[in-house]
């Protein structure tokens, strides 16, 4: 006899709100969908308009429901992180989940609108940024949670001090390396000075996942 099996998910996150970058597919889309499942309002931020109203539009369907609010930027650029988080700022008074999960891996040297090395501007200054621009709204929740979408690959890097930008021969898997190293000290330095409020920070190592980190070579 064969018998069915049968999965239950809670509505655990009914009215939290969730901003999770890097939304527009993969990792950060099954997240958001998932959360969305769960009873929570998304914020989808994604460097691509038409793929992230597709998403928001997915999730709504998946969910029945207006469950999402798309916003626009291309979070290597540190004047778009500024902007959307005033635009976010402008429409919710709190934030209960903040998942930094949009990056990159760069087989070539590039740099950002601001001059600085595509990886480490994406995979870590975007994470920084990000999240310190939306603490007001973080601590205004009654129990915050930001989550890093680290790597696995941190093991073996080190943070090159004299050449941050690799300047000088640069290797686009250590670049990756280090910026996932740079997201877990983040962590870690977060979590240690937001010990006695109501936020708590985690890194994650997703696994390998088949996305499209690197496959094309461009921004997720």
């Amino acid at each position: 006899m064969s018998r069915k099996l049968s999965v239950h998910i809670g509505n655990d996150m009914e009215g939290k709100i969730c901003v999770v970058t890097g939304a527009s597919r993969g990792i950060g889309f099954y997240v958001a969908r998932n959360l969305a499942r769960r009873g929570a309002f998304i914020v989808l931020v994604s460097h691509n308009k038409k793929r992230g109203e597709k998403a928001s539009r997915q999730i709504d369907g998946f969910v029945l429901k207006r469950s999402t609010d798309f916003m626009l930027a291309d979070l290597s650029s540190q004047e778009q992180i500024r902007q959307f988080a005033e635009t976010f700022k402008e429409r919710y008074d709190h934030l209960d989940v903040l998942v930094n999960n949009a990056g990159g891996l760069f087989l070539k040297r590039r740099e950002s609108v601001d001059g600085m090395e595509m990886t480490f501007a994406l995979n870590h200054l975007n994470y920084f940024m990000a999240t310190l621009l939306l603490m007001d709204r973080l601590l205004a929740s009654d129990a915050a949670r930001v989550v890093n979408v680290a790597s696995e690959a941190h093991r073996g890097a080190q943070i090159n001090f004299a050449d941050l930008q690799f300047e000088n021969g640069y290797n686009g898997r250590q670049a990756y390396n280090q910026s996932k190293l740079a997201n877990l000290l983040f962590t870690y330095a977060l979590a240690r000075s937001l010990a006695e409020t109501n936020v708590t920070v985690n890194a994650v190592h997703p696994g390998f996942v088949r996305t499209h980190l690197g496959k094309q070579n461009k921004l997720v």
